[in-house]
């Protein structure tokens, strides 16, 4: 046997691992958008692709950590396009810049894992699951921490003792947020309406934020 063959082995391997969890992946958010996350259940999804039940624990530890699978890579795609900006972006110029490359460039990185409609569809189901929000609001105040030490790094600022930071990403997570929620009770459940609301809303922090909103009398 030659030095080669054992890492062709082992590149086969890890690629029919992947192939297989991309297949748990899509199956349970095709049955998580067709009939509901609370009412698919385990069997159902290993029935689907054709798999033991040990195998869907393989790759999974439960339903919640499928439904969030392709939520990780979208959150991991912004946080490598936000530490892409320009050093000298000020932080909410550079969060919004971040935030709308993601979203232009989400099919390049999902593509491999899911389609990107599945996606969406899957995103607003979380939106509209009482049970998955919940999990949502909890790992968006994570992202947020992660989010507002990458914010501090590029300033050199330490955030445990300059609130700037947090008090940035907080104002970009609550138009986000927002956003989320609007897009999700709208018809339009494209990745062009959801870019092009978040884009809008954050153009409003500013003024928001500044402006006198009183109409003269």
């Amino acid at each position: 046997m030659t030095d080669e063959q054992p890492a062709r082995a082992a590149g086969l391997r890890e690629r029919k691992k992947r192939r297989t969890r991309d297949a748990l992946l899509r199956a349970a958010l095709l049955l998580f958008v067709a009939q509901g996350y609370e009412r698919t259940t385990v069997d159902e999804i290993t029935e689907t692709v054709e798999v033991s039940q040990r195998t869907f624990f393989r790759y999974f530890a439960n339903k919640e950590e499928v439904a969030f699978a392709v939520q990780d890579l979208v959150e991991s795609h912004f946080l490598d396009a936000l530490g892409a900006r320009p050093a000298g972006e000020p932080p909410l110029e550079a969060m919004r810049g971040a935030v709308l490359a993601a979203w232009d460039t989400l099919d390049e990185a999902l593509s491999e894992v899911v389609p990107v409609d599945l996606y969406m569809q899957s995103y607003r189901l979380i939106e509209s699951t009482p049970a998955l929000l919940a999990v949502h609001l909890r790992r968006s105040t994570e992202l947020e921490e992660r989010i507002a030490r990458l914010i501090a790094d590029r300033e050199g600022l330490d955030p445990d003792a300059d609130p700037r930071p947090r008090v940035a990403v907080a104002a970009f997570s609550g138009v986000m947020r927002v956003t989320g929620r609007l897009w999700g009770q709208g018809e339009d459940v494209s990745v062009t309406a959801i870019r092009r609301m978040t884009e809008a809303h954050l153009d409003q922090i500013g003024p928001a934020l500044a402006s006198d909103w009183r109409r003269p009398e």
